[in-house]
């Protein structure tokens, strides 16, 4: 299988991780793989251990500072199983966040594959610090049709 084809089919494992959080609004997903396409993690936008029913959060505001970010939780489950991530390849669905960046970047994540798409403006700024993060850490950044 050519690489495009392994990520492919990354991605789509990253989008059906995306879709176990219970909020439509941030269904994220990032699925972590080595060189030697195993896959080695993955972890979705979700509540943190202790917070079982994400409906009694009525405000959007408190709920939203507590939600765990798809890549955060990616690089825990891979620390829990005691996989090393360095030189490793992380597929997500949305462009990371600066602070994820800096996660993936301290985790020793070598290449960024996201799926191609628009960043609304209210993000962009974070977007592009964290684009200029990788490129600063000599991180390959990819974005898939």
């Amino acid at each position: 299988m050519a690489k495009s084809n392994w990520d492919r089919k990354f991605m789509e494992m990253a989008v059906l991780v995306a879709s176990w959080s219970k909020d439509p609004s941030t269904k994220v997903g990032c699925v972590i793989a080595d060189s030697d396409h195993a896959q080695l993690s993955e972890g979705f936008n979700g509540f943190p251990r202790g917070i079982a029913d994400d409906g009694r959060l009525q405000q959007r505001e408190l709920k939203y500072r507590l939600i765990v970010h798809a890549e955060a939780n990616a690089i825990a489950a891979a620390a829990r199983n005691g996989h090393s991530l360095k030189g490793s390849t992380a597929y997500v669905t949305f462009t990371p966040c600066a602070q994820c960046a800096a996660l993936l970047i301290q985790a020793g994540v070598s290449r960024v594959v996201s799926v191609k798409g628009i960043v609304p403006d209210r993000w962009k700024a974070d977007c592009d610090l964290s684009l200029a993060m990788f490129h600063e850490a000599g991180i390959a950044y990819e974005e898939l049709d």
